[in-house]
């Protein structure tokens, strides 16, 4: 064994550390005969916890910037993202080597609960679809207040900023606020729970369980929402001219979800968007199939629609899906 162990670079936050463990897990498995550590780095999206990740005006990059100069630099061998973050158009020099396994891509509708606080609070069973008029929904993600707001027009959108915790803490405690969307792979990868009563526990290490004993969630379907580019899946970038590299991301690529966000990720990059441009894709593979659906809310008004065809054709599907919506 190599006794200069690859790097494995990551955010600091608690998700981006549960997936980078995952990973590590997984090179372990995989490649036994060198060894593996993660480096923690800060990004501008974490330095900026004020901001609105919807604001035109921020940098490119925002939670993966940082993590490619260090490949660049080789102080790192592997970056670990949630592929939702990464950007199209990678820097010269690099390339998404592998695309984990995708978890449960579906998004999750969290509010308070009736009786719970002396906060407005809702009956266990709410969606999305039955949101009363005038709630008011917490999320800086654009594609999801576009499709909230055509869902539930009486809908009122703000925006909200944090860490999972922290965000779930808001909705318990701040009245100005009364449900948020969060995405059902982070909740899972974090280790909160929901039962089928919608009743939230677990948790990170710390998690406070009287915040969860105020909230209920309910899981929405990916027709009813979308999914955002890349939902749910984990990607590994590396120097695209690594070779030892390279057969390493080979070991760690999950095919079908691989085909599924080159799909998406073509879509996205041909309607000229970025992570945070309201669009949303989700691919699926169907028997031998890939379907791909499709929400653009680019023009203005929303713009569905939905191609189908062999995996192998995944990039072609993308962009054929994004001309028609554009026509």
């Amino acid at each position: 064994m190599s006794s200069q162990p690859l790097i494995l670079a990551t955010r600091g936050s608690a998700l981006a550390l549960a997936q980078a463990n995952t990973v590590l897990a997984e090179c372990r498995r995989v490649v036994t005969d060198r060894s593996f550590d993660i480096r923690i780095f800060r990004t501008t999206g974490d330095k900026l916890q004020t901001a609105s990740v919807a604001a035109v005006d921020l940098p490119k990059g925002l939670f993966t910037k940082e993590l490619e100069v260090a490949l660049l630099g080789r102080e790192a061998d592997l970056a670990v993202h949630s592929l939702k973050d990464l950007p199209t158009d990678l820097p010269d020099g690099l390339t998404l080597g592998a695309v984990g396994e995708r978890a449960d891509a579906r998004d999750v509708l969290v509010y308070r609960a009736a009786g719970r606080t002396t906060h407005r609070g809702f009956e266990d069973g709410l969606t999305l679809s039955v949101l009363p008029d005038g709630v008011t929904l917490a999320t800086s993600s654009t594609r999801r207040a576009a499709q909230a707001r055509e869902l539930k027009p009486g809908v009122s959108v703000i925006p909200i900023r944090g860490n999972v915790g922290t965000r779930l803490r808001k909705v318990a405690e701040d009245g100005s606020m009364d449900a948020t969307l969060l995405a059902a792979a982070g909740l899972h990868r974090l280790g909160f729970r929901i039962s089928e009563e919608g009743r939230m526990s677990g948790g990170p290490p710390g998690s406070d369980s009287s915040t969860l004993e105020v909230l209920r969630a309910a899981y929405l379907s990916t027709e009813e929402m979308i999914p955002c580019v890349g939902q749910a899946a984990i990607g590994i970038e590396t120097r695209a001219n690594d070779d030892s590299m390279r057969a390493i991301c080979a070991a760690l690529n999950h095919s079908p979800t691989e085909d599924c966000v080159l799909a998406e990720r073509a879509f996205l990059n041909a309607l000229g968007g970025g992570c945070q441009a309201a669009v949303a894709a989700f691919a699926e593979i169907v028997g031998d199939t890939l379907v791909l659906r499709a929400v653009s809310y680019l023009g203005g008004n929303p713009r569905r629609g939905e191609q189908r065809g062999p995996r192998s054709q995944a990039i072609e599907l993308g962009v054929q899906l994004a001309a028609f919506l554009t026509a």
